[in-house]
């Protein structure tokens, strides 16, 4: 959901194509993290852990680029304006939206809401699981199958009542999870609407490299 922006002269020039490869790969490694963790991996198993991690770690990395990166990359080039966000929608359904330098108000709080649920699901999932890294969790759970159940002990001491702050994390993290999974089929409805609209493919630019 993001299209061009105007020049003096009245001229609406496309944006990035492609787009920088921190943003292109970051899209698509949060996208492909989401799919596999919500559709295809074993919640709380090996691959689930270590999908998440990588989800973490990417995310951080936009954050980061998000105040280094290229101007159309910048968190002040698509910042979220729920008025400019409807009045694009409504101009989207006039079939005549305005073209913007990186992301489009509705993009842009598309953006950021995928991000938020990204970060909700990262934080319940980090609680879940104690902050362990996947090695750590891997051999643990390699000790447990051998019979050594120490490597367990000592995790709920202090704590009031575990199995309830566990089951609203647990609800917090599921919740979250879905909430991304229906915000990202939104998304690529309204990658599709903007790209018939505008007459031009918006997918192939967060696709293709530099042009050789």
């Amino acid at each position: 959901m993001s299209a061009g922006r105007q020049t003096g002269t009245g001229a609406a020039i496309a944006p990035p194509d492609p787009w920088d490869p921190v943003v292109r790969l970051s899209h698509w490694l949060i996208a492909a993290a989401v799919i596999i963790n919500g559709l295809i991996s074993e919640p709380g198993g090996t691959l689930h852990i270590w999908i998440g991690w990588i989800a973490m770690a990417v995310l951080v990395i936009r954050l980061v680029w998000g105040f280094i990166g290229p101007r159309e990359a910048r968190f002040n080039s698509f910042l979220p304006d729920p008025r400019a966000a409807v009045s694009h929608l409504f101009s989207l359904l006039r079939g005549k939206p305005k073209e913007y330098p990186s992301h489009n108000p509705a993009g842009a709080i598309m953006v950021y809401a995928l991000w938020a649920c990204l970060a909700a699901v990262i934080a319940t999932g980090l609680i879940m699981t104690d902050a362990k890294t996947p090695i750590t969790i891997a051999k643990e759970r390699a000790a447990v199958e051998q019979g050594d159940w120490s490597v367990l002990a000592g995790g709920d001491e202090g704590d009031e009542s575990p199995e309830d702050s566990g089951e609203i994390v647990k609800e917090i993290h599921e919740t979250a999870a879905n909430l991304m999974l229906i915000l990202a089929l939104v998304h690529v409805a309204g990658v599709a609407a903007e790209s018939y609209a505008l007459r031009r493919n918006l997918v192939r630019p967060m696709i293709k490299g530099p042009p050789r």
